[in-house]
């Protein structure tokens, strides 16, 4: 039995036996020795807020008495290294908007400040830079969130970043991805009937609607959006390989760039990467980062892609 279960036990004996519980009984209904119930009923003491009482006669456990029985189990409940972690998080996330997820977390705050004792005030010790994060609409988040996790179809007005057109999408949502320091949506397009990923900075009104939302399977789900480079990825459609050099080898040949990536040493020092991509765009953006130090060896159309993106900006420079 782990840890989940014993709280949630001890926690229904101990509301159910108003007049307590000895510390035999609960070692023997917990399965756990005597040193691990001690700790149990601590951890629900002192970090879930339980009522907890021990009568110094009988040596009997149990809740303060409570007309209302207000006390139950948070929804949620970690351990303390598990809150340091989410403390941190927190700080990374909210940092998305003006608030949005700081407003969401903050009622956990005093709690989770009890939990990681005094190691809290060294959090800002801990620095998150962001790069390139782009603002969101404090109300969309919190809808779309809403809409994720309460799993009702969502509609939003959308300005596509590639073409500046806007439309109102009716969606269901699937998945919200927090990808390079910026949000998106997956979700099924019921106009277009197809799977698609939304940015969330380029979302305004959105509506959380009264309808359920239409789930698709897991296995679809990653087969759409995992199975090629980037977040815009749809299914894959060819293999990529890039070869780089031996200086740049040290960093790319311990860099995940997807989850099917294939890589080799050449001989000469050098690392040849191949992996899936449906669209290029954000493929030979990211393969610009290396500049000389990168070659795109197949399939020919991206080495063309990438050969007309290295033209055209050596252009910006022929007229000074």
């Amino acid at each position: 039995m782990d840890r989940y279960e014993r709280i949630v036990r001890l926690h229904r004996l101990l509301r159910v036996n108003r007049t307590g519980i000895s510390m035999d009984r609960l070692m023997e209904e917990i399965e756990a020795s005597r040193a691990t119930v001690y700790r149990d009923l601590a951890f629900l003491r002192d970090a879930l807020g339980a009522p907890i009482e021990n009568d110094a006669e009988s040596h009997r456990y149990k809740y303060a008495p409570d007309p209302d029985h207000a006390f139950e189990l948070p929804g949620l409940w970690l351990s303390p290294e598990e809150v340091y972690a989410l403390l941190v998080a927190r700080q990374a996330l909210s940092a998305q908007s003006e608030g949005a997820l700081a407003e969401a977390l903050g009622d956990l705050g005093p709690r989770l400040k009890g939990l990681v004792g005094e190691r809290v005030d060294h959090l800002g010790r801990i620095r998150v830079l962001r790069q390139a994060s782009r603002k969101l609409d404090d109300a969309s988040f919190r809808t779309v969130t809403g809409a994720v996790l309460e799993r009702k179809r969502l509609s939003f007005s959308y300005k596509a970043r590639s073409t500046g057109e806007g439309s109102v999408r009716h969606t269901s949502p699937q998945r919200l991805t927090h990808y390079r320091d910026n949000w998106y949506l997956d979700a099924l397009d019921h106009d277009r009937r197809a799977l698609r990923s939304f940015a969330l900075d380029r979302m305004t009104a959105a509506q959380m609607l009264e309808s359920s939302a239409e789930d698709w399977p897991e296995a679809d789900l990653d087969a759409h959006f995992a199975s090629s480079y980037g977040i815009f990825a749809g299914p894959a459609r060819a293999w990529a390989s890039i070869r780089f050099s031996a200086h740049a080898a040290r960093w790319v040949a311990d860099e995940r760039w997807h989850s099917q990536q294939k890589g080799r040493f050449l001989s000469d020092g050098r690392y040849e990467l191949q992996l899936p991509f449906g669209n290029a765009r954000e493929l030979l953006m990211d393969i610009l980062r290396y500049g000389p130090d990168a070659e795109v060896l197949a399939p020919i159309s991206l080495r063309e892609e990438m050969k007309q993106l290295l033209t055209l900006a050596l252009t910006g420079y022929a007229s000074r």
